[in-house]
């Protein structure tokens, strides 16, 4: 019995279990795709888990079942690919209560973008007997309006996208540079989904697969002639140091540990170098290193001066505060901003940035207004709330190129990691005053990203090693180095094709001396116009699907 037989036969069964069967098969399936998440990148398991929910949607008959199935496979895979989620909720606790609603209710609020997408392919479907390959054509490109719907809905939480598989890897990851995740999550999608068109049957059943397969070596081609050989130029006369103190998340905090912690960061800072290596010239702690409110501290200030290289820079994360009734403060309380600090070798502040990007229920409460005051308390105790900045901005500092900075969850977002519109922070107000940046020439192009995270929260779970993958995609996309700090780690510097020049793992102390790479000569593909190439990809892709199926169905209605 050949393979497409054997296929057909696997095919004919999933599609005809029942109901609970099904939607087990389904969640497995989802789990089965975590693999292909790093840090794993089991990519090849996409062509099993694909075609294989294809099968199972193929055999229900109603449109809630199609939701269901699809619905079952997206939270068999959050489940397994958002799992540290709940260690966050693990660290104290007055979180305990919330940790049924993040590691079930997460998945299943996720669930429903996909068992949307997974309805309405299967009615298009069936009302346009769309079938063969044109139906794997369809699911990729619903897939991947279903991923871009959840990059952008209710703030966007755009997190192990399938374009992510690749990153790490080889080749396809580059694509990226062209068309952004977005798309090369369609890229990934279709030709993995392909392998269900062996069931179906037909003269020449290979066909299909075969051509997903050559789309795969093509975008691998593409990939290793993007990258030129050898390190990546680097920027001259600045060389890095990122300090991890690891610092584990239930001590951060603590009151009489909070002088510790910064004399611990001051001495990672002033570690003798290597012998024969290039003199520090930019310190690069992680977000909130400094437990107290920086701006604030005269003393703490001066210390920071000390062990700042002569003539450089520290760049830390650190809490500032707008007290109630001055102005910036926001509805009329005392007004937190998570903030990266720039502070010079004689202990002065030379400017800030403000996280614009809040993540819902870890920095601030959605409909906190409307909310009882015991649950908004779980989440933002205290008469005070967490400010939003006015967004991506580019940091002109003495001695670096202009940088833009990014503060842990702000790096995920595909298109939204430099400054879009007119605006630039040099050093002025970041309050949370949009006025601030208004009527101001459009900013010059940063030639790097900046960003600094505390993922104590996840442990040493998968969560960090995504967020890295993550980060990466972004300097792919943009063309633009990544230097990144982080508390416990991942820190590392990785150039502007996504590889490390080096890194510290995870769970270790100590810093990482290592030089700025140049970005790329010229702005990306992606950098210039976004996810303008993707929506004209979408649409070819959709024409081929209309020519050659929707057209002979119009055909066969005809007298």
């Amino acid at each position: 019995m050949s393979l497409p037989d054997r296929l057909a036969r696997l095919a004919t069964r999933m599609r005809g279990g029942g109901r609970w069967r099904r939607l087990g098969l389904a969640a497995l399936l989802g789990g089965l795709a975590t693999l292909a998440m790093p840090p794993v990148n089991a990519v090849p398991v996409l062509w099993l888990a694909f075609p294989g929910l294809i099968w199972l949607l193929d055999g229900v008959e109603r449109p809630a079942a199609a939701f269901w199935t699809g619905l079952a496979f997206a939270f068999g895979h959050f489940v397994l690919s958002l799992y540290w989620v709940g260690e966050a909720l693990l660290v104290f606790p007055r979180f305990w209560a919330l940790l049924p609603f993040a590691v079930a209710g997460l998945p299943f609020l996720l669930g429903l973008f996909v068992g949307t997408g997974t309805l309405v392919w299967w009615a298009l479907v069936r009302r346009f007997r769309i079938g063969g390959v044109a139906r794997c054509l369809l699911f990729a490109v619903l897939w991947t309006v279903v991923e871009y719907v959840r990059g952008h809905a209710f703030t966007g939480f755009p997190w192990n996208l399938t374009g992510y598989v690749w990153v790490g890897l080889p080749g396809p990851a580059q694509v990226g540079s062209l068309i952004g995740v977005y798309g090369l999550s369609l890229l990934t999608v279709l030709p993995a989904s392909l392998p269900a068109v062996l069931a179906d049957g037909g003269r020449r059943p290979w066909a299909g697969p075969v051509v997903g397969l050559g789309l795969v070596v093509v975008m691998t081609i593409y990939g290793v002639a993007r990258v030129p050989a050898g390190e990546a130029p680097l920027v001259p006369g600045v060389m890095l140091r990122l300090v991890q103190p690891n610092i584990a998340q239930t001590d951060k905090w603590n009151a009489d540990a909070e002088l510790d912690h910064v004399r611990l960061l001051l001495a990672l800072s002033r570690q003798p170098q290597p012998p024969g290596q290039a003199p520090i010239t930019t310190l690069v702690w992680p977000e909130t290193a400094v437990p107290y409110l920086l701006e604030d501290e005269p003393e703490l200030l001066k210390a920071v001066g000390q062990v700042t290289p002569r003539g450089g820079l520290t760049l830390t994360g650190s809490l500032r505060l707008t007290p109630a009734g001055t102005p910036g403060a926001q509805d009329g309380t005392d007004t937190y901003w998570n903030s990266l600090v720039v502070v010079n070798d004689q202990g002065q502040v030379l400017g800030h940035y403000d996280k614009a990007h809040l993540v819902p229920f870890g920095e601030y409460t959605p409909f906190r207004r409307w909310l009882p005051l015991r649950a908004v308390a779980l989440v933002s105790p205290g008469n005070s709330i967490l400010g939003s900045g006015p967004g991506p901005s580019t940091l002109d500092l003495p001695g670096l190129p202009p940088t833009s900075p990014l503060i842990c969850y702000e790096v995920i977002f595909p298109g939204m990691v430099t400054a879009q519109e007119a605006g630039t922070a040099s050093g002025g107000d970041q309050s949370g005053n949009g006025d601030a940046t208004k009527n101001r020439p459009l900013p010059e192009r940063p030639r790097w990203l900046l960003n600094v995270t505390n993922d104590a929260w996840f442990g040493r779970t998968a969560g960090p090693h995504q967020h890295l993958a993550i980060a990466t995609m972004r300097a792919i996309e943009e063309g633009l180095p990544l230097v990144r700090a982080a508390n416990t780690g991942i820190s590392a510097v990785v150039d502007p094709y996504g590889r490390e020049l080096g890194h510290l793992a995870l769970g270790s102390r100590g810093v990482l001396d290592l030089p700025l790479p140049q970005s790329t000569p010229w702005p990306t593909p992606y950098a210039r116009w976004g996810d303008g190439p993707l929506a004209a990809l979408l649409l070819a892709v959709l024409g081929v699907i209309y020519f050659f199926t929707l057209r002979m169905y119009q055909g066969r209605q005809c007298p």
